[in-house]
């Protein structure tokens, strides 16, 4: 199951580097408010790929818990901002300024909204931890597929 894991992580952080490569190829292109929005979600992916190396250095250890945690604190950061990645990669390339605004905004709110649900969900998922060992497995597989998915999305996208 570890190995698995692992390898789970490493295929979206392989999937993570490739979007961000395609739209940092577009970035040249960018108005000053899109290379703006686009900075600001760099640091939200950087975020992501911090939280999926997290996971895997505690698989390596052999902490399970942490590992599986922080797998799924990656998918949960990742899905508040999944919707507006997706739409500034759409907007990024028909270049449509007034719509990557509004993506701009919804980015920065989706951000705030990941830290505040993790928070809320870290205690949920350790006691869910605690009480089925199993459950969480599968949830941390699950997610990381997830975060895979998304970023395959993402790279079509492009």
């Amino acid at each position: 199951m570890e190995k698995e894991f692992k390898e789970i992580i490493e295929e979206s952080r392989k999937s993570l580097k490739k979007a961000e490569e395609k739209i940092e190829e577009m970035s040249e292109d960018f108005s000053e408010e899109a290379g703006e929005l686009w900075s600001e979600l760099k640091k939200r992916l950087s975020n992501v790929e911090e939280k999926l190396k997290d996971a895997y250095t505690n698989f390596e250890e052999k902490a399970e818990l942490k590992g599986h945690l922080a797998m799924m604190e990656a998918r949960d950061k990742l899905e508040m901002i999944k919707e507006s990645t997706e739409k500034f990669a759409q907007k990024a390339n028909t270049k449509a300024q007034q719509e990557l605004d509004t993506v701009s905004l919804k980015a920065h709110l989706a951000k705030m909204e990941s830290e505040d649900l993790w928070n809320e969900k870290r205690e949920t998922l350790s006691h869910m931890y605690a009480e089925s060992k199993v459950e969480v497995e599968k949830m941390a597989k699950k997610a990381g597929k997830e975060i895979n998915d998304i970023f395959l999305k993402l790279t079509q996208i492009m």
